[in-house]
């Protein structure tokens, strides 16, 4: 049997199993016992698959072997963190507040100012 056939002999026994499986789910014995053959016939071709696939796979290396795409040296994970940081920071901090002021319909908008912590230099007192 060519490489070809098992697999579409593989497919129409798992289509048939799947329909008896449903049958056999709402109580038909006779589907029930369908599904033990199928399985059986299935793992028969199954063990037949894998002996082709191993036959087609030794055959494929003769021919050309697919060329490796070179890997990117990666970035390390802090560098990219501050990143996106002070992209997210840039975002809040440029987004307009909406407030509403009593006895007035119209909300008045200001620039949102956020604090950013500062870091202290640490030195000996004199």
């Amino acid at each position: 049997m060519a490489f070809k056939d098992t697999i579409k002999k593989m497919k129409d026994l798992l289509v048939q199993i799947a329909t008896d499986v449903e049958k056999a789910v709402g109580g038909n014995k006779a589907a029930s016992q369908r599904v033990r053959t199928g399985t059986v016939k299935l793992e028969k071709v199954g063990k037949q698959y894998r002996k082709e696939s191993i036959v087609a796979e030794k055959k494929m290396k003769g021919k050309s072997k697919p060329k490796k795409k070179p890997v990117a040296k990666k970035k390390p994970v802090k560098k990219i963190v501050k990143k996106i940081v002070k992209k997210l920071v840039k975002k809040v901090v440029s987004k307009p507040i909406k407030k509403v002021v009593h006895n007035k319909k119209t909300p008045i908008k200001k620039k949102a100012t956020a604090k950013l912590p500062v870091k202290k230099k640490v030195g000996k007192k004199k």
